[in-house]
């Protein structure tokens, strides 16, 4: 078909409100979803974050934009509803990205206790 804008949904959650936890964790989040989806982050047209309430040490898009190729991108961070018994520390994004893949081959990448969130995506479980 050719290049579309498409849609990478992501998550994570981290074990404690500080630099270094928020650090690793963004970071593996990309890491994984770039890799899974062989996104050039050049192509990456914008991403939005969100975090839980108790996440307020650092944004997690300036952990983002320290990654090579992102710092042009357009980023965006968000706190998430506050929800009686959700996920805690819980970040989460949406990634807009030019792609060939299809629809149907977008890997969404759900790591550590975010994995719950989307028990349904087979590939979840990386």
């Amino acid at each position: 078909m050719g290049w579309r804008v498409r849609g990478i949904r992501g998550a994570t959650t981290v074990e404690a409100n500080t630099y270094e936890a928020l650090e690793r964790a963004v970071l593996e989040l990309m890491e994984e979803i770039e890799a899974q989806n062989d996104i050039d982050p050049r192509e990456i047209v914008s991403a939005t974050f969100s975090a839980t309430p108790d996440i307020n040490v650092v944004f997690p898009a300036k952990i983002a934009r320290s990654r090579s190729h992102w710092e042009n991108v357009p980023l965006l961070d968000l706190q998430q509803m506050q929800v009686e018994g959700s996920l805690e520390r819980c970040i989460r994004v949406l990634i807009h990205v030019n792609t060939l893949l299809e629809q149907h081959q977008i890997k969404h990448i759900y790591l550590n206790g975010a994995r719950n969130l989307r028990p349904d995506l087979s590939y979840a479980q990386i």
